[in-house]
């Protein structure tokens, strides 16, 4: 989603040349004519307003108290103040008051759209200096959460009545849903605040390194053990140990893991006597732990131990109403980052995003938004800034859509994705299939088939030879529709 851009003006020409600036940058503008709407639109930041053109001379509200009352109420929204005299005492009693920038009108549109770029990147900055610190401090709480979607309150509740105990925690869910999120919210909530919050993934450790990196090592006990590891659960002491994808854990590893829960101790690789902690332990997977049981490939004792308070994180296809949102908090995120000034994103890439399955979850989402704000050049982000998708997209609708009835009057069916068995094809076949689609709808003239397939004619019968579509000399189909 764009952003909105608020123009403070009493001057109705001034008013719609600061519209007509941010509106050819790709913002969203909205117009009020004095301090008191100024308030009402820009004081609650659920109104949306992410930058406010302020003019400092006004009847009624002066633009200088305006400025002070919007500061008490959002001290992080950029406030670029405008003046008409350019008295440098005006200009330094509204920077002492919070504005982030001034400029003197009549002033140019690329003036403007420069203080507008200015304004909007300090305030990316500031939300991701603020976001790390409090992800570094371990005060990452439900309120940075999104999570506007009913599914997602649900999960917050369960997260924030967990958080006043220290019973374990199992969190469910799909590959890239945020369980680490999760896990962090919780503890921040917790009065475990502040302490140590320590990741394992226990997918990704070799097996033979399991014990070492859990319980620790003393100096010696085995080869290459040149010194003394403490071990993941003696780091997480007096805070919290999420142990990420726990179903992947050795059967050997899950008895000793069973242990620490049952005794409070731990027992590194070599010492003689265990070492006493206190941990909340805060587990995470995305396997059926109930399905490994019945396999024998985890222990029913450690499962029944771990799944005491089950918290399901819902699927991204499952939340789509917070897509708006993760967008924005992405895009804003990877321009801080980038030193860009990117919008957001235009309607029509909007639309193909929300609809979208995102089988990687949110994972996959900030990667694309990613890859999006390094690649553009600037403006709203576009579809074609999302090639993967709006691929995928466009496959999809040529596979699902009714095929139209070809000149030729064949009666072709559309294009298969999948097979008889529900799996995709191999992209070779799907394009061979797409270029007879297209040759056939258009009567076999090649040119218009180039066209539409957005690729040169050359290409074009280079296809047609390796996928030995017989075309005639004339471009015209033969008799038998080959």
């Amino acid at each position: 989603m764009a952003k909105t851009v608020l123009v403070v003006d009493d001057d109705p020409t001034q008013r719609r040349l600061m519209q007509a600036a941010a509106e050819k940058q790709g913002f969203r503008a909205r117009v009020v004519e004095n301090g008191e709407r100024a308030l009402e639109e820009a004081s609650d930041a659920r109104h949306g307003v992410d930058v406010v053109l302020l003019d400092l001379v006004m009847p009624g509200l002066s633009g200088m108290e305006t400025l002070e009352r919007l500061m008490e109420r959002r001290p992080d929204l950029p406030v670029i103040v405008i003046t008409a005299t350019g008295g440098i005492d005006t200009v330094v009693s509204a920077m002492r008051a919070g504005a982030v920038d001034f400029f003197v009108k009549p002033a140019s549109p690329e003036r403007i759209a420069i203080s507008i770029r200015n304004a909007l990147k300090l305030s990316d900055l500031r939300g991701e200096v603020k976001r790390l610190t409090k992800k570094t401090d371990g005060k990452l709480g439900f309120d940075d959460m999104i999570a506007s979607a009913p599914s997602m309150r649900g999960v917050v509740r369960l997260g924030q009545r967990a958080a006043a105990s220290t019973i374990p925690l199992l969190i469910l869910g799909e590959s890239g849903v945020g369980k680490e999120v999760i896990a962090r919210c919780i503890q921040s909530a917790s009065d475990r605040a502040g302490k140590p919050f320590v990741t394992v993934n226990c997918g990704a450790i070799p097996e033979n390194l399991v014990e070492s990196i859990l319980f620790g090592h003393e100096k010696g006990s085995f080869t290459g053990a040149t010194d003394k590891k403490l071990g993941k659960f003696v780091e997480a002491d007096q805070g919290t140990l999420f142990l990420d994808e726990v179903g992947e854990l050795p059967l050997d590893m899950q008895v000793k893991l069973l242990r620490v829960l049952q005794e409070g101790e731990v027992d590194a690789v070599g010492s003689r006597r265990p070492t006493k902690v206190d941990v909340r332990i805060i587990s995470a997977t995305n396997r059926d732990l109930a399905q490994l049981v019945k396999e024998g490939r985890f222990r029913e004792d450690l499962y029944y131990r771990l799944n005491v308070f089950p918290i399901e994180i819902p699927s991204l296809r499952e939340r789509k109403e917070d897509l708006p949102a993760l967008i924005d908090h992405f895009v804003g995120r990877f321009n801080a980052e980038e030193g860009k000034v990117i919008p957001g994103v235009s309607p029509e890439t909007q639309a193909m995003l929300t609809s979208y399955d995102w089988p990687g979850n949110v994972r996959q989402l900030e990667n694309a938004v990613f890859r999006a704000i390094v690649l553009s050049d600037g403006g709203a982000l576009k579809p074609e800034d999302f090639p993967q998708i709006s691929g995928l997209s466009a496959l999809t609708l040529v596979a699902d859509a009714p095929s139209p009835k070809p000149a030729n009057d064949q009666g072709d069916q559309p294009v298969a994705v999948t097979d008889g068995t529900g799996e995709l094809r191999t992209l070779e076949a799907i394009e061979r299939d797409l270029i007879q689609f297209a040759i056939d709808h258009y009567s076999g003239h090649m040119s218009e088939v180039a066209r539409r397939l957005g690729i040169g004619r050359s290409t074009l019968y280079r296809k047609v030879r390796e996928y030995d579509l017989k075309v005639r000399e004339d471009g015209e189909l033969d008799e038998t529709g080959t």
